[in-house]
Order: C-alpha cells, then sequence, then structure tokens
C-alpha cells in the first residue's frame, strides 16, 4: 500500500507528481543554499516573518529561545513585505546578505 501511496506522489523516473501536467513544475533554481557557519557563536541571524499563519508568534518564540540558550547569537526579527506566497523582498534580501551571518525563513500554521 504504501509503496503503491509513493508512486501515485512521485515518480522519480519521470520526475515529476503523478496526476500533475509537466507545466506544474517550477524549473531548476539556478539559486543553491548557502554553506552552514562551523558556529552562530557571535553571529547575527534574521528570524523572517514570512507572513504565514503563526509565523510572527513563531519567530518571537524563536528570537526568546535563542536569548535563553544561546545569548551570543544576536538575533534580529524582521517581516517580509508582500503575502507569504507571492512576491520577493529584495531589500530585506539585501540587508540580510550585508549584515547578517545567517536566516530563517518563518513557516507557520
Amino acid at each position: 500500500m504504501a509503496s503503491n501511496l509513493i508512486s501515485e506522489v512521485m515518480n522519480p523516473e519521470i520526475g515529476r507528481v503523478g496526476g500533475l501536467p509537466e507545466t506544474a513544475f517550477l524549473a531548476k533554481s539556478e539559486y543553491t543554499m548557502a554553506e552552514r557557519p562551523a558556529s552562530l557563536d557571535n553571529k547575527t541571524v534574521y528570524l523572517v516573518d514570512t507572513g504565514f499563519g503563526g509565523s510572527a508568534r513563531f519567530m518571537i518564540q524563536l528570537q526568546q529561545w535563542f536569548a535563553l540558550n544561546m545569548p551570543e547569537v544576536k538575533t534580529v526579527r524582521r517581516r517580509k513585505p508582500g503575502t507569504p506566497f507571492m512576491g520577493s523582498a529584495p531589500e530585506l534580501y539585501k540587508e540580510i546578505r550585508e549584515k547578517g551571518d545567517a536566516a530563517i525563513l518563518g513557516v507557520a500554521g
């Protein structure tokens, strides 16, 4: 049963979800994940609220967790402008690149 379910969801041979047209897939991204820092000690981590339901509350809790458990890490909370599902935030991403060492994008629900 499980293998049938998996093959209906994703078929690795054709690289798409069963039942969806090829146009349902985005092109491969030209972007890659940044390398992880060896440590977060004395680093600045941006906590980005994407606007998805519960994201702001989660980021507040995450910031409190860092303050309690990793006080040597500076956290900066920011709200991504626009909607959670669309739009870019070039000014915010520029700030993170210039002033931050890492970022966590918050999605909650």
